[in-house]
């Protein structure tokens, strides 16, 4: 049985933020919540990374629907779920957050060939207004040149 592919994407994040470097991290998730999530029924657009005292990194206002075949055994939607990386990672994140003011944004939500939740996460510098301003401006042109190449 193959089962179909989960690509919950983060559409926002490359216009807020200015994307420096990327991880792929796991998810420690309840009960439900991986069932949800192979139904495609979770959004990251208002989600953020965060550090915890003990310097463990969560993924904070992710949002997984509740499973509809549950009992009252189902998890919360908007819960803090703390994202597995490799020590070394965690502390090369934990160091660039706190010096330099950077922010960790997730940017897609997938299932791996083993069928285990990942979240590709991303260092990231907010952009200021006229940065989103040249953005938009690079995209119109961008759209322009293809419509006129499809045209010739």
């Amino acid at each position: 049985m193959k089962q179909k592919t989960i690509n919950i994407k983060n559409k926002k994040a490359k216009f807020e933020y200015e994307i420096l470097d990327t991880y792929d991290a796991g998810i420690m998730l309840v009960g439900t919540e991986i069932k949800s999530i192979r139904e495609g029924k979770a959004t990251i657009t208002e989600s953020f990374c965060e550090f915890n005292d003990r310097a463990e990194l969560f993924v904070i206002n992710m949002y997984v629907d509740e499973y509809t075949h549950a009992s009252y055994f189902n998890h919360q939607t908007r819960r803090e779920r703390k994202l597995l990386l490799n020590k070394k990672e965690l502390k090369k994140l934990y160091k660039e957050v706190k010096n330099t003011g950077l922010t960790i944004v997730p940017l897609r939500l997938y299932l791996n060939d083993k069928g285990l939740a990942k979240l590709k996460i991303a260092l990231a510098r907010g952009k200021k207004i006229h940065d989103k301003r040249n953005t938009l401006k690079d995209k119109d042109n961008k759209r322009d040149l293809d419509r006129i190449k499809k045209d010739f």
